[in-house]
């Protein structure tokens, strides 16, 4: 089957992307991204490209090229569905937050939606690809409910998880280190199918990157990644709490084993703590599908990730509550970077929400600044928390569009995110403004320590 017509369901961080540049590799091919958030698609259909939904460099050219000519964003789920031979489903999969696995296994409700919807307005042959992460065997209830519809409609159903790191997600799949497809190749049809998705990728993508296998080991490959580099930014900042007591660094400890070539140096950076939409979650969802198959040690092993992960960031929050003298009560702390990464406005599970709900716990005043994160989304990640009122929240953070107005008048800065504006201030300047004695927080080792200390702050970094 050579494939001409493609549909997203889901126009979020990875849908958005994804079928950009598949929209450009393959200008063959129409290309149409759906959602039933009009606001979303709205955005996405702005004359203004530098409005768009998601901030990914280099996404907003390529949306500017293809929009429109073989690339479009509808909230026309139906129609999309109908005229597309290929579908992807990229919607949200949140951890549960009620009944069984709550606080552990993936929320499929938005899938399993997304899979009756597809079977009830197809009226051709689909090939369905799971591009959200998702358990191992979801595949076979997608499959289940599409093939219970009794209307005729034959699927196929393949894996394609994403590898994307936010920031970094245009060159990411420009340049893939791989594309996995997982499908049914014991069947005539599967292998059809598997090889129709191949030819797409195979327009840009090097053949011997492109790795085919069960679905099962496909899904499976997802949460591993995600889990395995996870656990390294754990395990680097276990070991910056252990240079802090004993005088080590952890930045010459990290540069030390990342030259094994064995280990290598990638994400081994000490910091705040990890966040993300994909990391926590997927971590989860493999400790909940460890405990269904009584798999006790191995979930009690990836569960840790997560708590030294949480310990990180509630251990950054105490340390500024001590060194300011046991209380930041009506102390001015200003935030400098609110997204959990740079390059990047998204914000989900950023170490920025857990440091300054411990700092609002400690009745302290937050002044937030970050260069793509905005008011609304700041306040709605803290009303999540249900910690206080949204009212309360408002009255105690303020955002600021300037980093100086951020940090004027504050007695302590925190650095909760790498972006690379931050090294460039002028840190005299901000001295200057700032209550005294001026501390300096930096969770993400990224400021000259030295050069500050040197201007008058007290400067604090993880791991030294």
């Amino acid at each position: 089957m050579k494939i001409t017509n493609i549909c997203c369901i889901g126009a979020g961080y990875v849908g958005g992307p994804t079928m950009a540049v598949i929209a450009q590799k393959c200008p063959d091919i129409r290309v149409t991204v759906v959602d039933l958030n009009e606001g979303r698609i709205a955005a996405w259909n702005d004359t203004d490209v530098n409005k768009l939904p998601i901030y990914e460099p280099g996404l907003s050219e390529i949306v500017a090229e293809r929009r429109n000519k073989n690339l479009f964003f509808s909230t026309g789920v139906d129609k999309a569905i109908e005229e597309a031979q290929l579908i992807f489903i990229s919607v949200n999969t949140p951890t549960k937050t009620y009944g069984s696995g709550k606080g552990m296994a993936a929320d499929l409700k938005y899938i399993e939606l997304c899979a009756r919807q597809i079977a009830r307005v197809s009226k051709s042959d689909k090939i369905v690809v799971e591009k959200s992460t998702l358990p191992v065997r979801t595949a076979e209830a997608i499959k289940s409910i599409l093939d219970n519809t009794g209307n005729g409609v034959q699927f196929q159903i393949l894996s394609n998880p994403e590898f994307l790191a936010e920031g970094t997600a245009i060159q990411d799949l420009l340049n893939p280190d791989r594309v996995l497809i997982g499908g049914d190749d014991t069947t005539e049809a599967g292998r059809k199918a598997i090889d129709a998705l191949v030819e797409v990728y195979a327009k840009w993508v090097d053949p011997q990157r492109i790795l085919t296998t069960n679905v099962w080991s496909s899904e499976l490959s997802k949460l591993t990644a995600n889990a395995f580099l996870a656990q390294r930014v754990s395990s680097i900042n276990a070991i910056s709490e252990l240079c802090e007591k004993t005088g080590a660094d952890v930045n010459e400890v990290a540069r030390a084993i990342g030259m094994d070539s064995r280990i290598g140096s990638k994400f081994l950076k000490a910091s705040v703590g990890f966040g993300g939409s994909c990391f926590q979650k997927d971590i989860l969802n493999l400790v909940y599908i460890s405990k269904s198959f009584g798999l006790d040690e191995v979930a009690d092993y990836w569960e840790q990730v997560v708590k030294m992960n949480d310990h990180q960031k509630e251990r950054f929050a105490r340390s500024i509550v001590q060194t300011l003298y046991n209380t930041v009560s009506d102390k001015k702390i200003a935030i400098l970077g609110w997204a959990f990464k740079k390059d990047t406005n998204d914000s989900r599970e950023s170490a920025a929400i857990c440091v300054t709900d411990c700092l609002l716990n400690e009745q302290a005043r937050i002044a937030v600044y970050d260069p793509k994160v905005a008011r609304n989304q700041v306040l709605a990640d803290l009303d999540m928390l249900d910690s206080r009122s949204a009212e309360k929240n408002a009255e105690a953070v303020e955002v600021f569009s300037t980093p100086y107005e951020a940090c004027h008048k504050a007695h302590a800065i925190a650095v909760l995110t790498e972006w690379d504006e931050f090294r460039d201030y002028d840190w005299q300047k901000i001295y200057e403004n700032m209550q005294k004695p001026a501390f300096v927080f930096d969770g993400r080792n990224i400021l000259d320590g030295k050069q500050l200390s040197k201007i008058g702050f007290i400067y604090q970094a993880i791991g030294s």
